[in-house]
């Protein structure tokens, strides 16, 4: 962080503790996480012995923003503690996913994924413009939800990682409409140095070497002051290939004499001889290896018995130079890429959290501040090559877009993007919460959060004249820059009475209000040579010079330059208020002479009621009716409208139930997803936002766990039926059965929604038993998953009116089956083990796509192949 950044956050902290009361923690402390720890190392040191429930099942989670046993938590919540989080060697995203069958996801790169739970999916989202997410991602107390893509926290020193299925808007807000995923870290523990180190050195099939250092280490300060920090370093290997290719463009163009002007030529085609790209310089064996590092620290202040200051700070730096997906048509983990892609992003969050106690209340007061920015470099050469061969009947590029130079000559008209986002998240929080053993107890409290992202991606063409250009960027032939802004601002509460002994009513609600604004410039250039529709005009900027970009910029006269000049009105164009480096305004609304910000914003309810019934300490079942919501937004592209909130309405049973060393908990839901927002690639492959209809969602989810001497079994399991209900039409303003003029079906009444599958499940099985001066461990698991539609669309509009399918170039998401084995050994502070994951090389899928909105090359995402570790650790 720059030095500016650096002071700004610690004013900003200090100035949290100067007007926010201390408050006492919501979070689960680290002594009873650390106890149940410690009677798990104990047993299996131990060796094998009759094992009790409290040894091995117990785990304290903080979902309800208290801490329970999970087995008396009436959510559906699946928890992987810190030795589980080991023992599976996980450390990002898509291994904690695998473990997760309510969770699915979308994405094209680490960090650039989009996050499902229980079937609320229709695909297409991910656009720093677009929707904002429908699963809420927290970091302990603090949010770190963003847009265009989950933040790939590296796991390490976990506490737990929380999974809550089903609508969180409660107690988590806008962006927890279908679930909340929390990441937990282990606390500073006052009185006590310890700490740990561990390495890993791996290899992937058909790729390279990869591995890790990782340390943590906790430090007492004084006797109520207590330090921890971690540090990683890791590297993985590449896998893809990116392999030779050529490709020509128009050149000349093929004319044929015209059928209505007799004497005079039409172009009917095109030769293929105009400039050819070649990839020899960029080939390259396993380039999409990635780099993580950075570290994390926290210090536990107690002031007294009953305050507690706890400020915190993470840094996370990811380095690639590749692609993460690989071409359909080419072989196996090949891909064709003119030009080198490297990609940064980067994070970092100051957090504090002030605990407290006034009289018998509990206070909370949790606020962060996070940056996040990211800088790529995008080949866009299929975009290219694609709009070149659509346009072939007008002559191709060369001929219909006139590419130039600034002395006439053509030139090379690939595409490539620069393209950055500078995203920063304020959160704060304010709750209070009245005794847990009280018959009748109530958590109430206040958040405000405030997220922006200065978004600029830049659209190059090498050489470009200038009068092709955008305006005043000379080579760039599209630029969007723009800056969005989400606020959100909510009162919750929730209370809970019991009723007689086993029986509890809980309801809790929370007022919302949010205000989101998209402000700037999209679009191409306009030459200041060309009037609207006269005659003997010079060649316009590409295809939008009339349409899109400059043409849609507001005049001091309140139309756009278009308009303007069709009606003969001032042509002036406003550039108060402008964002540097925009040749003018097209993202805003004119209002009293000015362009201000596109804006959406509402207010309402969510709410949550349930009822749980606990006849016996073992044995809970529940009911819950409970409502989720996401903000409605701004579709970045001129002229285009807004879309609305959409809203998840959950009717769910559930049970949790303990028999001895066997666990059992489970839930059956059915959700209605009511005008859900729906994202897909428009005209120019610019990302579209509209409400759909209505979506039903049915599914029933599963964990069974069994622990006995040196045995464990865990498996858990999801199915999920996920269907729209009603026609949506290609135009959101369309009628049910999309019969208007412009009207056609893009998803018919029944369609399933896409990403998920149906049936999702993992199983882990486990032995540990004493050998010598240690422990000897063997460890099997497997995650499968069903086949899943890639895109929700049957029918979809090329821009010369041409109606396809997307799905029948896209095809399925294929059905997986991993299985990963572990073998180890444990003795005094050391442990060794090795590993195979993926051990029989599925290429499981975790996306497909295609880069365009014509573009029917289409590209598949793949799990990371059979990879083989060895695994060294040390205490201390």
């Amino acid at each position: 962080m720059t030095d500016r950044t650096t002071r700004a956050l610690t004013l900003a902290l200090l100035a949290s503790t100067a007007f926010v009361a201390p408050a006492f923690a919501q979070e689960v402390p680290a002594a009873p996480e650390a106890a149940a720890q410690a009677a798990q190392d104990t047993r299996e040191q131990e060796g094998p012995k009759e094992a009790t429930a409290d040894e091995s099942n117990v785990i304290v989670v903080t979902a309800t923003k208290r801490e329970e046993n999970l087995q008396d938590v009436p959510v559906s919540i699946q928890a992987l503690g810190t030795k589980r989080l080991d023992q599976l060697n996980i450390s990002n995203f898509e291994e904690y996913t695998q473990q997760l069958p309510s969770v699915s996801y979308q994405t094209i790169a680490p960090g650039s994924t989009v996050v499902y739970m229980r079937g609320v999916a229709t695909g297409g989202d991910g656009n720093h413009t677009g929707s904002l997410p429908s699963v809420g991602s927290y970091l302990d107390e603090q949010p770190i939800t963003t847009i265009g893509g989950t933040l790939d926290v590296h796991v390490y020193d976990m506490a737990r990682i929380e999974s809550l299925a089903g609508p969180q808007g409660t107690l988590y807000g806008a962006s927890s409409e279908a679930g909340t995923i929390r990441l937990i870290t282990n606390k500073p523990e006052l009185g006590i140095t310890t700490g740990r180190i561990d390495s890993e050195i791996n290899k992937t099939a058909h790729g390279g070497w990869g591995g890790n250092v990782e340390g943590m280490i906790n430090l007492p300060v004084t006797d109520n002051i207590a330090f921890r920090a971690v540090a990683f370093y890791q590297r993985d290997a590449g896998y893809i290939d990116n392999v030779r290719g050529t490709h020509t463009y128009c050149g000349d163009a093929v004319k044929a004499p015209d059928p209505d002007n007799p004497g005079e030529e039409i172009t009917v085609g095109c030769v293929h001889n105009g400039f050819t790209i070649d990839n020899k310089d960029v080939v390259e064996k396993n380039f999409n290896d990635l780099r993580t590092y950075g570290g994390r620290a926290a210090l536990k202040i107690d002031l007294d018995e009953n305050w507690t200051i706890t400020p915190t700070i993470m840094h996370q730096n990811t380095k690639s130079h590749g692609v993460f997906f690989m071409d359909k048509d080419q072989p196996d983990l090949d891909v064709v890429r003119y030009r080198k892609e490297p990609s940064k992003d980067k994070f970092t969050q100051v957090a504090l959290t002030i605990e407290g106690k006034i009289a018998n209340f509990d206070i909370t007061y949790a606020g962060a501040y996070m940056h996040r920015p990211t800088d790529s470099i995008s080949d866009y050469s299929e975009y290219t090559a694609v709009y070149d061969d659509y346009y072939e009947s007008y002559g191709g590029l060369a001929n219909y877009f006139y590419f130039s130079d600034n002395a006439g000559n053509p030139i090379d008209p690939t595409q490539y993007i620069h393209g950055t986002n500078n995203f920063k998240k304020w959160s704060q929080e304010l709750r209070v919460a009245s005794p847990s053993e009280n018959r009748f107890r109530v958590l109430t409290g206040i958040f405000y959060q405030h997220q922006s992202n200065d978004i600029f991606q830049d659209y190059k063409v090498d050489n470009l004249a200038d009068d092709l250009s955008v305006n005043g960027v000379p080579g760039t032939i599209w630029l969007t820059k723009q800056e969005r802004i989400d606020r959100d601002f909510a009162l919750f509460g929730e209370a809970s009475f019991d009723v007689t002994p086993t029986i509890t009513l809980t309801g809790g609600g929370r007022y919302y209000k949010f205000r989101n604004t998209v402000f700037g410039f999209a679009g191409f250039g306009r030459n200041p040579d060309y009037f609207q529709d006269a005659e003997d005009n010079p060649p316009p900027n590409a295809a939008g010079s009339s349409k899109t970009g400059v043409a849609q910029c507001f005049t001091v006269s309140g139309l756009t330059l278009r308009n303007a000049q069709i009606a003969g009105a001032d042509t002036t164009l406003i550039h108060d208020g402008e964002l540097n480096g925009t040749p003018c305004i097209n993202v805003g609304e004119f209002q009293n002479g000015e362009v201000k910000p596109k804006e959406s914003k509402d207010h309402g309810w969510t709410y949550r009621f349930n009822g749980t019934w606990k006849p016996h300490d073992d044995l809970m079942f529940y009911a819950t009716w409970s409502k989720g919501f996401r903000p409605g937004g701004i579709n970045r592209q001129p002229g285009l409208a807004g879309y609305d909130p959409d809203f998840l309405i959950n009717y769910e049973l559930g049970w949790k139930t303990t028999f001895g060393r066997f666990q059992w908990n489970g839930a059956v839901y059915h959700q209605k997803w009511k005008t859900f927002q729906f994202s897909y690639l428009g005209e120019n492959s610019l990302t579209v936002v509209q409400n759909g209809r209505d979506a039903k969602i049915n599914g029933i989810e599963t964990d069974v766990s069994y622990a006995a001497g040196g045995l464990s079994l865990r498996a858990a399991a999801a199915y999920t039926d996920a269907k729209t209900k009603g026609n949506i039409c290609n135009l959101a303003d369309g009628n049910s059965d999309c019969s208007g003029p412009d009207d056609f079906v893009v998803a018919p009444s029944g369609t399933r929604l896409p990403v998920t599958p149906k049936f999702k499940m993992t199983a882990t099985a486990r032995y540990s038993w004493p050998v010598s001066v240690g422990r000897a461990h063997v460890q099997a698991g497997i995650a499968h998953q069903g086949s899943a539609s890639a895109d929700l669309r049957k029918a979809t509009e090329a821009p010369l009116g041409v109606i396809y399918n997307p799905n029948d170039f896209l095809g399925r998401i294929k059905s997986s089956t991993l299985v990963n084995l572990f073998a180890g050994f444990d003795w005094s502070d050391y442990s060794v083990e090795l590993y195979a994951s993926n051990v029989f090389d599925q290429r499981n899928e975790l996306s497909r796509f295609v880069v365009c909105s014509i573009c029917t090359s289409t590209k598949i995402v793949p799990g990371t192949p059979r990879t083989i570790g060895l695994r060294l650790g040390a205490k201390f």
